[in-house]
């Protein structure tokens, strides 16, 4: 793709480099920001900046949060003793969507996955493990996706957390297996939530 500026193919390049976006959609983007009046452009990249620079994570769930503490967490009418075990900020948003959860998170920060050199302590496992330790959880649920990878987190802390007489449970299997917890659609989603399972059942599958 030639360019007539070298500007021009510096923004196209750093916008393709999102992901999803191609050159041909990055071009686009970048003259549609082109024709707009430098304010909004400003702004936009404003936004960005402000987001790298500022952007804080939960010290309790971590959650993305403006605060130390999101506003989930920061919430006196949610149980807080019901954690719901997520991958992903992603994950978190699905479920809140839905409008059938009422307790807090847990976010992991991504899956066991030793293919790829993601081990235990890449991920928020420890601090998860800490607040059962220390008696502030009733019901632990595992709502990582359907698949091998996920299968492997859940049983890895279900056996560092298993000689504490907490409950466990799963979401139920409405999602299919294999499937990203952010595609599912809210309704199916919702109704997994509600219709969890003890996790125990989900080891005999």
């Amino acid at each position: 793709m030639e360019f007539s500026s070298k500007l021009l193919q510096q923004a196209v390049e750093e916008v393709a480099l999102l992901p999803g976006i191609g050159k041909r959609t990055a071009l686009r983007l970048v003259l549609h920001l082109l024709q707009q009046p430098v304010d909004r452009t400003t702004d936009l990249a404003q936004a960005l900046v402000n987001l790298k620079t500022e952007i804080k994570h939960c010290r309790n769930c971590h959650n993305i949060s403006d605060n130390d503490l999101c506003e989930i967490c920061a919430n006196p009418k949610r149980n807080s003793r019901v954690i719901c075990v997520v991958e992903d900020i992603r994950d978190v948003m699905a479920i809140e969507n839905t409008q059938q959860f009422n307790g807090h998170y847990h976010i992991l920060g991504g899956k066991i996955n030793p293919m790829e050199g993601v081990g235990p302590a890449q991920l928020n496992i420890a601090s998860l493990i800490q607040k059962v330790r220390e008696d502030k959880v009733d019901e632990l649920i595992f709502a990582l996706s359907s698949t091998m990878e996920g299968d492997t987190t859940n049983f890895y802390i279900y056996k560092q957390i298993d000689a504490f007489k907490i409950k466990l449970s799963t979401i139920a299997r409405g999602i299919s297996v294999g499937d990203e917890l952010e595609f599912a659609d809210e309704i199916t989603l919702g109704r997994s939530i509600l219709h969890r399972v003890p996790f125990e059942n989900s080891l005999k599958n």
